[in-house]
């Protein structure tokens, strides 16, 4: 498994329609959400707020998480489009596009 994090910026006035978003994932839609997450064994998401914006990391283990965004961006399934469509108007991000390369590793430190 191997474990990423990645940065998306968040539109001014989108931080409510954010945490709509991860409300309506870990409530209503639930259950698609974790059927579309087949190959992701945890994640989170946590909300930075910057002189410059508003970010959103995700941070999450997968086997292969450049797989996890490539399978996104190329899956038909209602919801799959829906999510990418929600994630775009909140950060202005087209993830049906390749994501390019992920964020490289500096630091970790483990007891």
């Amino acid at each position: 498994m191997a474990h990423t994090a990645i940065m998306f910026p968040i539109l001014p006035g989108k931080r409510e329609r954010l945490f709509e978003f991860a409300k309506a994932l870990s409530g209503p839609r639930k259950a698609e959400y974790a059927e579309s997450q087949t190959s992701v064994a945890w994640e989170t998401w946590h909300l930075q707020s910057t002189p410059m914006g508003d970010f959103l990391i995700v941070s999450f283990e997968a086997p292969n998480p450049e797989a996890v965004f490539a399978s996104l961006a190329e899956s038909t399934s209602p919801f799959d489009v829906w999510f990418r469509e929600q994630a775009g108007e909140i950060s202005g991000l087209d993830l049906s596009q390749p994501i390019g390369t992920l964020p490289q590793l500096v630091f970790q430190y483990e007891k």
